[in-house]
């Protein structure tokens, strides 16, 4: 079998081993390429496995050996499944390798807001502490989280892992989902009751027609003053300009955003510019531990997709 390896550099920087894969195939490495690479890449190949790369109708239409697309990774938006469908070709995720990692990274943000860690670091580093009258000082926000409301957009893997935390910390968790989950322990309520309700909104749901856009003009107007919205989903479930013009006004209190429209970021993003607005580069999947669960997994569900026993085929 004849496997292409497209973003390579996506998720590794030569800290992986890939040798499992090795033995599944024939295997050629590419590091991400520019779209009309993409095709050449790909002639001959059985199997491809990728991140980012978009595969479209038109490419699928030039690719007469390709049965298997892989993703390193869960969403797959940037897949025409389809296109793919109607070609007998099996689309496969990989769904959980990442859950500890994101919902870490959400409470990264959630704690950087309530205690102000960073800005407490930069300013002793500036020497405030050396010349202090005090033994302490605490001009910056240092608030508790017990007995905040924690919001959550989605209840998949993530937002469930994300709702335990802030359960441990004695928050109080409230869910939002366009599906009612009858295993859920936490009070679920409609959209405007979640944003209008919440100390902190925790976004950890899949970008589709319901979702996008979701955090709108319309639904930061439900928000508190007070409040923080943390993105560690995908960008297009925020209106960047609308969130970027709340935060430059005052309207809510700040944003941690991982994921944006336009990856990586463009100079004019408003969000860069934007008042107590803390972004990191699309991080949150990345661990060292979730990427090395993330060649395992879409090693083994190549191998059993091989055997005739394929597993999360998303198409």
């Amino acid at each position: 079998m004849k496997i292409t390896v497209l973003d390579r550099n996506t998720v590794t920087m030569g800290d992986l081993d890939f040798g499992p894969l090795k033995k599944l195939g024939d295997v050629t490495y590419f590091d991400a390429l520019p779209e009309n690479e993409v095709v050449p890449a790909l002639r001959g190949a059985d199997a491809v496995i990728l991140n980012k790369a978009r595969i479209t109708r038109e490419v699928i239409s030039q690719l007469p050996d390709l049965k298997y697309v892989g993703l390193f990774a869960t969403g797959y938006n940037n897949i025409d499944c389809a296109a793919a469908r109607e070609r007998g070709i099996d689309v496969v995720n990989a769904p959980g390798y990442s859950t500890a990692s994101v919902a870490q990274l959400v409470f990264s943000f959630i704690l950087s807001f309530a205690t102000s860690i960073a800005e407490y670091d930069a300013s002793v580093h500036r020497g405030e502490w050396v010349y202090s009258k005090t033994f302490a000082y605490f001009p910056y926000r240092l608030t508790e989280l017990e007995n905040k409301t924690l919001g959550i957009v989605g209840f998949g893997a993530i937002g469930k892992r994300v709702a335990a935390i802030g359960e441990a910390l004695g928050m109080n968790v409230i869910v939002y989902s366009r599906r009612r989950y009858d295993d859920c322990k936490y009070r679920q309520v409609e959209k405007a009751g979640l944003f209008s309700e919440s100390d902190y909104i925790s976004l950890n749901c899949p970008l589709n027609s319901g979702t996008e856009k979701l955090v709108s003009e319309e639904t930061i107007g439900l928000m508190k003053k007070t409040a923080f919205i943390v993105n560690t989903s995908r960008g297009g479930v925020v209106d960047s300009k609308a969130l970027a013009d709340a935060l430059n006004e005052g309207r809510i209190a700040g944003a941690g955003i991982d994921v944006l429209v336009n990856e990586p970021m463009r100079p004019d993003d408003p969000l860069r510019t934007a008042r107590n607005c803390k972004i990191t580069p699309h991080i949150a999947w990345a661990s060292k531990e979730a990427r090395e669960r993330l060649i395992v997994m879409v090693t083994e569900s190549l191998r059993l997709w091989q055997e005739g026993k394929p597993r999360f085929v998303v198409n």
